[in-house]
């Protein structure tokens, strides 16, 4: 149902452009982190954070070889500025198209924090994909636009604003 939602917000905000000639510009939001996220809302980077701050075991889903992509808030927010600014109503994806398992993930926010996190496998879940992977072919097109913060400083940027709420 998330995803027909989407499609259904999607489709009304289409049918507002051509009934009313009300602008609109639609984003697909891709993976995002960054400062600010809440601790515990269930998302891949804030757990592995909270985890390895708090000393505990970093929870791997299936294997670890899920794959992924994460973009840095601050480069999507100026995606978002770029869409707002032009008159292109999109649908625009807007994410980071570089990939890296769940596996390198964790090891990389494990080397940042310092500490020697232990990892516990879980079984991977019935509808987890194995792979998210943005198109953002048509965001560096139309909106001149792509990812440009890598993926060590956002951790570290991330990291350091856990290191001060936990």
């Amino acid at each position: 149902c998330y995803d027909e939602g989407k499609r259904m917000s999607e489709s009304l905000c289409f049918d507002y452009l051509r009934t009313y000639k009300v602008d609109i510009s639609i984003a697909r939001i891709f993976n995002t982190y960054g400062p600010r996220m809440v601790p515990n809302d269930g998302r891949v980077i804030s757990n592995f954070i909270c985890q390895a701050l708090s000393h505990r075991p970093l929870t791997i889903y299936g294997d670890g070889s899920q794959i992924r992509s994460f973009c840095y808030i601050d480069d999507l927010i100026n995606g978002l500025v770029s869409l707002m600014d032009l008159n292109f109503p999109g649908p625009v994806n807007l994410g980071n198209s570089t990939e890296y398992s769940i596996l390198e993930i964790s090891k990389l926010i494990i080397n940042q924090i310092g500490f020697n996190n232990k990892l516990i496998n879980m079984p991977l879940p019935d509808d987890d994909p194995r792979r998210r992977n943005p198109d953002i072919s048509l965001a560096k097109e139309k909106l001149k636009w792509e990812p440009k913060i890598d993926i060590s400083l956002g951790l570290a940027k991330t990291i350091s604003y856990f290191k001060k709420i936990i």
